[in-house]
């Protein structure tokens, strides 16, 4: 395999307490960092410190100097645009989850000074719903979810943002029904109904097979895997690429183990919507062949509700999800995954009302 992607010396991994990067803060750059705060010393320490600061510093005015005043951020329920749509979201949060802790779990990274960075940021959150949210009153249950936001970011802000969540396990832990509030939820208008889905070639043609190959780059082994894997319908990639010992984090707090969960995790999916297709927008690696290789993908994914499955019977409505992976890759074999997508939003898009 290749040595690195990119060096390690900027990785998560060198911060293995939260009070080593308040310890870092002020004291160099590790990093070429144009146009960045001075206490910033890499874009780990950027990413972890300033979602602290606006979350549990409650600086939340650091989001007009972190955020683009134009900034986008992308969800599977639809688009938030400009930085004080996130300044009245943020506040929001914050007032439901008046003592909300975030824990980073890791950072994958790429990019530079000059082209930009692009950050896959894991974070499991802890807090009690002490205030009122879109759903009703505080409940004062305690909940935790976990999400992933990535982040393209040029001179120390955020330029776009891509953000998935567990919303479903956060509405169970609240005491609420997923599946009623989705019933409840009106959408404006029906998204992502028209034209078909461009997973098979036309006329008689088979599905493309990539070539996996495991001591080459580490994005185009998991980019192989997974588009054989979702699009190509080739379920046997699990036993082939992943270590016996696979473990899977998945919406809904599930966690898969070994092979048959997972195959099951694949297969129940696209037995709920047949045409179900993957496409993978951005890929990021860091890592070495000793320690092995964390790889971020973000993808989109597209199907239609013609299945029968845990979703219930089909609504023949279509689903878009904006989903995030990181994989860990050990002695070529996928040993860790943490996979997102917001199941919430897809249940609020197969049965919400439409148009009011």
């Amino acid at each position: 395999m290749p040595e690195t992607f990119p060096p390690p010396v900027f990785d998560f991994a060198d911060y293995p307490d939260y009070s080593d990067f308040t310890l870092a803060a002020n004291t160099g750059r590790r990093q070429p960092l144009h146009g960045f705060d001075a206490d910033y010393t890499d874009i780990v320490d950027y990413i972890v410190r300033c979602t602290h600061k606006i979350w549990e510093e409650k600086a939340v005015g650091l989001i007009y100097t972190h955020y683009a005043h134009n900034a986008i951020v992308h969800t599977s329920s639809g688009v938030m645009y400009g930085r004080e749509a996130m300044v009245v979201n943020t506040l929001q949060r914050i007032a439901a989850y008046a003592e909300r802790r975030a824990f980073a779990d890791d950072v994958i990274w790429s990019g530079n000074e000059t082209d930009g960075f692009y950050s896959s940021h894991r974070v499991s959150s802890l807090g009690t719903n002490t205030g009122y949210t879109e759903y009703g009153p505080p409940t004062y249950k305690k909940v935790w979810r976990w999400g992933v936001a990535d982040c393209f970011i040029r001179e120390n802000k955020i330029v776009e943002e891509w953000l998935a969540s567990d919303a479903i396990t956060e509405l169970r832990q609240m005491g609420y029904d997923p599946l009623e509030l989705a019933h409840k939820a009106v959408l404006p208008y029906s998204p992502h109904t028209h034209g078909e889905i461009d997973r098979l070639p036309t006329g008689q043609q088979a599905p493309e097979f990539l070539e996996v190959v495991a001591d080459g780059d580490p994005r185009a082994f998991i980019r192989a895997v997974l588009e054989n894997l979702w699009n190509a319908r080739m379920v046997n990639m699990v036993r082939a690429h992943y270590a016996p010992g696979h473990v899977a984090f998945v919406p809904d707090s599930r966690k898969l183990y070994g092979h048959g969960d997972y195959e099951n995790f694949v297969i129940t999916m696209l037995a709920c919507f047949p045409d179900l297709a993957l496409n993978i927008d951005h890929q990021c690696v860091l890592g070495d062949e000793a320690r092995g290789y964390r790889v971020a993908t973000r993808f989109t994914m597209q199907g239609t509700h013609t299945g029968y499955g845990p979703y219930g019977a089909p609504t023949n409505r279509r689903i878009f999800l904006i989903g995030m992976s990181h994989h860990e890759i050990e002695a070529g074999k996928i040993a860790r995954e943490w996979t997102l997508f917001d199941e919430f939003a897809l249940l609020k898009q197969l049965y919400a009302r439409i148009g009011g």
